[in-house]
C-alpha cells in the first residue's frame, strides 16, 4: 500500500519540486499551501506524513502542529524551518514534530529524512518485534505500546506524543543510563544536535504527570554528569 504525505508549504514552487520527488519514490502526495487548507486537508483525508512548513498563512505551522498532536491518531511530522527561526523550531519539537530540516535544503537530504522517519515507524510500529510490543509494567504504572496508553494506579495518564515515545523508550531499556543526546537521537532522531534542553522539558513534564513527587522521583531518575536512567522497578 502507497503511502500519502500531505505537504503544507505555501512556497508552490517548493512545494511541487517536493512532491515531484516523493511521487518518484512511489508516494501519493497531497499539496496545501496555507495552514487553514492543511487542516482541512487533514479533516478529508489520512496521512502517514506531514511535511509542514512553519511560516504559513491563514494558519501557521506551530497551531497545524499543536491540532495534529491533539489528535488520537499518530501522524509522523517533519517541520521546514529557516535559518533564523531557532525558538520556532524548540517550540516545533516540544509540541511534538518529529523531525524538522532548515531552509535551504538539498532534495537528496529531504528524501533521506523522510526515508529515515519511515524507517522509524516502522521499527516502533505493531508489526515490529513482540518483546517491544508486550505491554510493560513498573509498580503502579502500565504502558500498552500497541494502544500507546498509560495507566498509573488504575488512572489513565493524557501523555502528547512525543511524551509517550520518551516515557516508553526509558521503559524498554529500563536501568539503562542515557544522555540528552543519546535520548534526542533515539526518540527524536538524527539532526537536533544542540535542541538537547528539548529533552530536559519533556522530562520535565513527564515527571509532572506521572511521578507522585516530580522533585524527588521514583521512575525517571536525573544520573548526575551523565543523563537520566528509569528505574528497574519490580512490578
Amino acid at each position: 500500500m502507497e503511502r500519502k504525505i500531505l505537504v503544507v508549504e505555501d512556497n508552490m514552487d517548493l512545494a511541487r519540486l517536493l512532491e515531484l520527488h516523493l511521487k518518484d519514490l512511489s508516494f501519493q502526495v497531497d499539496l496545501a499551501f496555507d495552514g487553514e487548507a492543511g487542516l482541512e486537508k487533514l479533516t478529508e483525508n489520512s496521512y502517514d506524513l506531514v511535511i509542514l512548513d512553519l511560516m504559513l498563512p491563514k494558519v501557521d505551522g506551530l497551531e497545524v502542529c499543536r491540532q495534529i498532536r491533539s489528535q488520537q491518531t499518530y501522524i509522523p511530522i517533519i517541520m521546514l524551518t529557516s535559518k533564523s527561526a531557532e525558538l520556532d523550531r524548540v517550540l516545533g519539537l516540544e509540541m511534538g514534530a518529529d523531525d524538522y530540516v532548515t531552509k535551504p535544503f538539498s532534495i537528496r537530504e529531504m528524501m533521506a529524512r523522510v526515508k529515515a522517519l519511515f524507517r522509524r515507524v516502522d521499527k516502533a510500529g505493531p508489526d515490529s518485534s513482540s518483546d517491544k510490543q508486550s505491554v510493560l509494567q513498573f509498580g503502579d504504572m502500565i504502558i500498552n505500546p500497541e494502544k500507546r496508553k498509560v495507566v498509573l494506579k488504575g488512572t489513565a495518564v493524557e501523555l502528547t506524543a512525543k511524551e509517550f515515545d520518551l516515557l516508553l523508550y526509558f521503559a524498554q531499556h529500563a536501568g539503562r543510563v542515557f544522555t540528552r543526546s543519546q535520548l534526542l537521537d533515539s526518540v527524536w532522531g538524527y539532526g537536533h544536535d544542540g535542541y538537547e534542553h528539548t529533552v530536559n522539558s519533556h522530562i520535565n513534564r513527564l515527571r509532572a504527570k506521572i511521578e507522585e513527587d516530580p522533585g524527588n522521583p521514583v521512575y525517571i531518575l536525573t544520573v548526575w554528569g551523565v543523563g537520566y536512567q528509569f528505574a528497574e522497578l519490580n512490578a
